[in-house]
């Protein structure tokens, strides 16, 4: 009987600091980083320094001593990567619904057994042919400079005969006069982001001169008619670039309005490169055909950004009719491995904010409403292969050339997809939902995947 006075503010503590605990703990795994963390290799490092990894180097550098920088070379990547599920820190039963699910995705398995030997082979052939094309350094160097304006460069060893000013600065120059020397410092440079670096550009734009709205159609003539409509609602005079791969094209009619017409199910990122191809403007705006303008797709907002910054492509927020929004803000890394590849690691959330931009941030990955510099989306393109679904691979084939941000207060709306069950679809719109999306049983239902394994010679994914 004496115990329980104790028992019962004890369950009351624990009742009370438990649910505390977890909140948290959660508000932790959700801080974000303050800065940007996007490593990738140098293009052009030589298979001998792949195999033997950074401190065993190849028999030709082998007669150069070095100093190692412990300080900077902690934060290397250790060359082996791994992409492994963590076990949860509290294994409760309703973890799965407060913390974040890591998937895990080895790329080898989506190939038959038979065929993965083969496969390996050449795609270290296609790899060392890559490596030709792009040398690490031309023979005649003695000295490099180095630039950067959203960071710094170090080196993680300092290599005998080899002068170096500016280390952990925005400049570096490195000089020898032995060339084999200079090769092998050159191996030891790093890079870090540090924060955000604003410039400055004159305000009030003239849109329609600065940007052009492009989108790809597929079959959905109603969902297109609507977009337009609400685009000339605050934009009458911006030209809108289409393409459309429809069965049975019809003609858009409208001023500013250019449709280019494609084989039948030519497909998404071919139709991507299509109409970004046609974009004169400065700046392209990319839309899907079911979204819809509103008083907050802000426009000038985007244009602002992008010309007073670094940035090269600047997403907003898709406005369901449930009144929820989403950005898709992911943060994409690649963790160096050895021959079987490497591994992209994909979080979510972003860096920092930006300086002077209240809403907009800077990450990696974004959702299908941006505006981006057109040259840029030009220079990285879109992967034909790429059919009927694909998204992430656009922003993975663009690490380290674009520059990427989000606006959360840029909005535009999404068509409504909520169907009655007394609503009868359209045979329109029940070849489209048989066309538009790949089914488990077809053969290209790996297709991301192996395009992941092949192309960017990754070995896996690991989401969290």
């Amino acid at each position: 009987m004496s115990m329980r006075p104790v028992r019962k503010p004890l369950c009351c503590l624990l009742l009370v600091t438990l649910p505390l605990g977890i909140f948290f703990l959660c508000l932790w795994s959700l801080k974000p980083y303050r800065v940007v963390d996007v490593k990738y290799r140098f293009p052009g490092i030589s298979e001998n320094l792949l195999e033997r990894g950074l401190w065993e180097p190849s028999d030709k550098y082998a007669h150069i001593s070095y100093r190692v920088k412990e300080i900077v070379a902690g934060l290397l990547p250790k060359n082996g990567c791994q992409c492994e599920k963590e076990e949860p820190m509290i294994n409760l039963p309703f973890t799965k619904h407060l913390f974040r699910q890591v998937s895990v995705q080895q790329f080898e398995q989506v190939f038959k057994e038979d065929e993965r030997e083969d496969l390996k082979k050449r795609r270290e052939q296609e790899y060392q042919h890559f490596l030709q094309r792009y040398m690490f350094l031309s023979s005649t160097k003695s000295d490099v400079n180095l630039t950067a304006t959203l960071g710094t460069f170090d080196v993680a060893a300092e290599v005998d005969k080899v002068m170096i000013e500016g280390e952990g600065a925005m400049h570096m120059s490195l000089s020898s006069s032995q060339l084999d020397n200079l090769n092998r410092q050159l191996q030891f440079v790093t890079y870090s982001n540090t924060v955000f670096n604003p410039n400055t550009a004159d305000t009030g734009y003239n849109i329609s001169a600065l940007v052009t709205i492009a989108t790809k159609t597929f079959l959905r003539y109603d969902k297109l008619r609507e977009l337009i409509s609400s685009v000339r609602k605050y934009y009458p005079n911006v030209t809108i670039v289409i393409a459309d791969d429809s069965g049975k094209p019809q003609k858009v009619e409208g001023d500013f309005i250019e449709q280019y017409f494609m084989p039948f199910k030519k497909g998404w990122f071919a139709g991507r490169n299509l109409a970004i191809s046609q974009v004169k403007t400065k700046y392209l705006l990319w839309v899907d055909d079911d979204f819809i303008f509103a008083a907050d797709t802000k426009l000038e907002k985007m244009v602002d950004i992008l010309e007073k910054t670094t940035l090269d492509i600047v997403g907003g927020s898709v406005r369901e009719v449930t009144t929820y929004s989403a950005t898709f803000l992911h943060k994409l890394s690649v963790e160096a491995g050895r021959e079987e590849g490497d591994c992209l690691k994909i979080r979510q959330g972003y860096y920092h904010a930006v300086e002077g931009f209240p809403n907009c941030v800077v990450t990696d990955a974004i959702i299908n409403f941006f505006m981006a510099r057109t040259e840029k989306m030009q220079q990285v393109g879109f992967d034909p292969h790429l059919t009927r679904q694909g998204h992430l691979e656009f922003f993975v084939d663009g690490l380290g050339l674009l520059h990427v941000g989000s606006c959360s207060d840029v909005m535009i709306d999404h068509a409504s997809k909520i169907t009655l069950p007394w609503t009868k679809k359209t045979q329109n719109e029940i070849l489209y939902q048989k066309l538009r999306y790949i089914q488990a049983s077809e053969t290209d239902s790996n297709l991301q995947n192996k395009l992941f394994y092949f192309k960017n010679r990754f070995k896996c994914i690991r989401s969290s």
